[in-house]
C-alpha cells in the first residue's frame, strides 16, 4: 500500500471507547487499508460548542491504496454506520474521523482539505499525533508540527485516558 495517512478519531456519546474500537476494526477490515500505529487515548474537554460531554480522542496511522478522497468516503461511511448525525456544528457525536495528513500532500478541494485546516490549533489532535511521530512536519510550511503545540492554550484540557503500552498496534482495543 503506497499511501500513508494520519486520521484523528473522536467520540463523546454513548460507548465512546466502543465507537473508537469499532472504527479501527472497520478501517482494518477494509482490504485497502492497514492500521500501522495508534496513539494512546486521551479524554478531552469539548472545544467550540462546550455544552456537551467530554470526548475520547486518539490518532492512528494507516497505509492505504485508496486516494485521499476515497479514504474520506470510507471514513464518512464508517461514521454513518456508527450512528453519526451532523446536527450541531462541533456538537456531540458517536464518532468523528478526520484525515489529518495524507502522504506529504497539500490537497484543497470542495470536499477535502489536507492538512486538516484546524489540526495545528487543537491539542486534542496534536498530542496524539505527535505521540506517534514527534518529528512530523506540515507539508504547507515544512516546519515541525511540534512547534505549533507550544502556542496552543487548551493543552490542560487533554488528559491520558488509556495509555498505549507500545507493544502492539491493537493493544488499546484488545484489553
Amino acid at each position: 500500500m503506497e499511501n500513508k495517512a494520519y486520521i484523528a478519531l473522536g467520540s463523546n456519546m454513548g460507548d465512546r471507547f466502543g465507537y473508537l474500537t469499532q472504527a479501527i476494526i472497520f478501517l482494518e477490515g477494509d482490504e485497502n487499508i492497514s492500521v500501522v500505529n495508534t496513539s494512546s487515548i486521551y479524554e478531552t474537554d469539548p472545544v467550540g460548542y462546550t455544552d456537551q460531554d467530554q470526548f475520547l480522542n486518539m490518532a492512528i496511522e494507516v497505509e492505504t491504496s485508496l486516494s485521499a478522497v476515497e479514504l474520506l468516503d470510507t471514513c464518512l461511511d464508517i461514521e454513518l454506520k456508527l450512528g453519526r448525525k451532523r446536527e450541531i456544528k462541533w456538537g456531540p457525536r458517536t464518532l468523528d474521523l478526520d484525515i489529518l495528513l495524507y502522504n506529504h500532500e497539500n490537497i484543497e478541494t470542495e470536499k477535502l482539505t489536507i492538512p486538516h485546516p484546524r489540526m495545528s490549533e487543537r491539542a486534542f489532535v496534536m498530542l496524539p499525533l505527535l505521540e506517534m511521530d514527534p518529528d512530523i512536519t506540515l507539508p504547507t510550511t515544512g516546519e515541525p508540527l511540534a512547534n505549533d503545540l507550544l502556542s496552543i492554550s487548551d493543552r490542560e484540557g487533554v488528559r491520558i485516558w488509556k495509555q498505549k503500552n507500545g507493544e502492539d498496534v491493537f493493544a488499546l482495543i484488545e484489553s
